[in-house]
């Protein structure tokens, strides 16, 4: 399979809570982040959520408010989903 991807992708296990306009909030755990996106694992994300919708994330745990970034769904492996950084 042919890596396409632009940014190299980092491991990296935080909590992020995803807010949807139809399921709500949802704590997941990410996998791995690189500067345009984010990969979270999420069990049966396919049934939660569909290619091209827009989600917003915050990271959470962190000593400071962290900010809320919009993110949009662009892929599904079996473990979870992946999603890029929407930007203004």
């Amino acid at each position: 399979m042919d890596n396409k991807r632009e940014h190299n992708r980092t491991p990296l296990k935080v909590q992020l809570r995803i807010d949807h306009p139809v399921h709500g909030r949802m704590m997941v755990t990410t996998r791995d982040i690189s500067e345009s996106g984010v990969f979270v694992v999420i069990d049966d994300a396919q049934s939660l959520l569909q290619i091209g919708e827009i989600v917003s994330g915050q990271v959470q745990g962190l000593p400071v408010e962290a900010p809320v970034v919009q993110m949009q769904v662009v892929r599904f492996e079996p473990s979870g989903v992946g999603l890029i950084f929407k930007r203004d």
